[in-house]
């Protein structure tokens, strides 16, 4: 988690709390965050990146939709940062 970018995480914490994370709704997500468009250039070589760290990975929805999802390796990213943040942040 810590050679990720901001973005990456970001992206990565998107992932796990989407019911259906592909690509578009990804993008959606990521738009309303950063209150300005995320554009295709941005999102998609960043959600590659994450898959070739093994953190998510890559599957079809159908011939035009790539569904993202998190692997065992990422949730375990995830919650080693949230214990990390908790040690800094517990009020």
């Amino acid at each position: 988690m810590h050679d990720l970018t901001g973005f990456q995480r970001d992206l990565l914490y998107v992932i796990a709390g989407m019911d259906d994370p592909h690509g578009l709704a990804l993008k959606d997500e990521m738009d309303d965050y950063y209150e300005s468009e995320i554009h295709h250039g941005r999102l998609y070589p960043n959600l590659d990146t994450l898959v070739d760290k093994g953190l998510v990975k890559k599957g079809s929805k159908d011939r035009r939709t790539n569904v993202y999802t998190l692997t065992q390796r990422g949730r375990r990213e995830i919650e080693v940062r949230r214990e990390w943040e908790q040690d800094y942040l517990d009020w």
